[in-house]
Formats: structure tokens, C-alpha cells, sequence
């Protein structure tokens, strides 16, 4: 099997709590290797130190687009000295998302990022939501990006929970981007009546106003523990040059725990 990363952004309340301490549970776990959501006032030396300390790959960061766009430079820098080979755009607000006016000018924009990571060595990729499959004269944003950007100046970290919210086969997704898919995170969910609720966002802390998402009408799951076909996604990430599985987990679901999700999933990965 590829080897196994955690987006740390699923034990983010641990790691602001005790940054080296949740380091240290995630690789006895048996993840290979993290991904960055934040570094919680670490210098990039400091964290480097600790991933070596335990034996962790640094494999890829999510960066707000916002701070790649003020100072990409200052981005490179810092990640390239932790030692990551990739660099992830997590999500985008509204203004910046397919099917508005401004669409065009964002990927102008990924295009510019993209280049400057080329340059540095490293690989800027796109982290999907559902967003990205409004359909634009016919085809999905996300496709429209990806036909419109360059794979030397963007690569695809396909969400395959998003993909799948989207409306699309996660791993004929994963397939029709065969070469293009260093990353992928495996991300499992279970919707209660089958329809994708309104407050979808709030799971994720992005609504802000004020009203509640249904955990019962779509829930995050440990992986292999929702309704995501986990052995072809992983079949079609390895046939497509997939360099890394990332799992990630939102939130927890009720009873659970953070580190109580990270090692489900590893552990059920680990079983196949």
C-alpha cells in the first residue's frame, strides 16, 4: 500500500494543546507522514526538528490562499525548510469560486502560485470541496481549472468525500486525473436520508451565521467506516502515481474523539 499521512487539521484541538506531544501520537499510531494545517506559532526549524525527532515525513501543507497571495515567497520559505514537497490550497471563499464573474482572474492566480512553487521546487496542488462541480458552459469548475491551469504549476489533491458530495465516482475521478494525483485524501461520511443538507459548511466551521449543521443528516466517519468504496479509491490512487494517502477527518463524530478517529482509520487502512 502507498504510504499513510494524517491532515493534522483532524486532531487541531490536540495539536494546540500539546503540538509535540500529538506529533508524537500520531506516528506511534503508525501514520508515515503528516499534512499541515497551521503551525501554532512553531518556527519552521522547531518543526522540522520534531518531525525528525519522530520519524514523520513532512509531506504537504494547506495554506489560505489569502497568505499565499500576500507572501508567497515567505510560504516557500517556511515549507521548503520543514521539508514538505507539496503545497495545498485548502478551500476557497466565495468570491474565488467557480461560476462567479471573478472565476478567471482565480485561476490567473493559482496559475502565478503555481509557477513560483515550480520554480522552488515544490508542487502547488488544489484541495477540492463540492463547490467545484457547478457546471460551467457544460463542465465542472474544477475540470475547467485543471484545463486551464498547467500541470507543472498545479497538481490535484482530489478530497474524494467532496468528490463524492459532488456528485462523481470517487475513484473514476481519481482515474480521469491518473498522473495528476500525488495526493490523495481518503475522507469518509455518511449522509442520514441521502440528501446533502443545506448547513453542509458548518461541519467544517465555515458558516458563520450562527445556525447549526445537522451532524444527523451528514456525519464524518473514521475511515472504512462510512459509505466511501475504500479499496477502489485506493486501487485507482495507485494506479494513477499516487505518492501519498492523506486521511482526514473533519470533525468526529458524537462519542468519538480526534486521535479516536485518526486511529480508526489507520488501523482499518492497516487491515486491508
Amino acid at each position: 500500500m502507498l504510504p499513510i499521512g494524517l491532515q493534522l487539521y483532524s486532531v487541531r484541538n490536540e495539536m494546540e494543546h500539546d503540538f509535540e506531544g500529538t506529533l508524537a501520537k500520531v506516528a506511534e499510531m503508525g501514520y508515515e507522514g503528516v499534512e499541515f494545517a497551521g503551525l501554532f506559532g512553531k518556527s519552521a526549524c522547531e518543526v522540522r526538528s520534531l518531525l525528525e525527532k519522530y520519524g514523520l515525513a513532512a509531506v504537504s501543507a494547506h495554506v489560505p490562499l489569502a497568505e499565499m497571495l500576500e507572501d508567497m515567497d515567505k510560504v516557500i520559505d517556511t515549507y521548503k525548510t520543514i521539508g514538505c514537497r507539496y503545497i495545498a490550497i485548502p478551500y476557497v471563499d466565495e468570491q474565488y469560486r467557480p461560476g462567479t464573474p471573478d472565476y478567471p482572474e482565480t485561476l490567473n492566480l493559482i496559475d502565478g502560485l503555481g509557477k513560483k512553487c515550480s520554480d522552488a521546487g515544490l508542487v502547488l496542488m488544489y484541495h477540492n470541496h463540492d463547490f467545484e462541480f457547478v457546471k460551467i458552459d457544460g463542465k465542472y469548475g474544477i475540470d475547467v481549472m485543471y484545463e486551464t491551469v498547467p500541470p507543472e504549476h498545479l497538481q490535484t489533491e482530489l478530497d474524494t468525500c467532496w468528490v463524492n458530495v459532488g456528485g462523481e465516482d470517487p475513484a473514476k475521478f481519481i482515474e480521469k486525473y491518473s498522473g495528476r494525483t500525488p495526493v490523495v485524501h481518503l475522507k469518509d461520511f455518511q449522509m442520514g436520508d441521502g440528501e446533502k443538507p443545506q448547513k453542509l459548511y458548518a461541519l467544517i466551521g465555515k458558516d458563520d451565521d450562527g445556525e447549526q449543521a445537522d451532524e444527523k443528516a451528514f456525519t464524518f466517519k473514521p475511515v472504512g467506516h462510512g459509505v466511501q468504496d475504500m479499496p477502489a479509491i485506493i486501487a485507482a490512487s495507485e494506479s494513477s502515481g499516487a505518492k501519498w494517502l492523506i486521511v482526514e477527518q473533519d470533525n468526529p463524530e458524537s462519542g468519538n474523539t480526534e486521535f479516536g478517529a485518526a486511529k480508526m482509520s489507520i488501523d482499518y487502512l492497516r487491515s486491508l
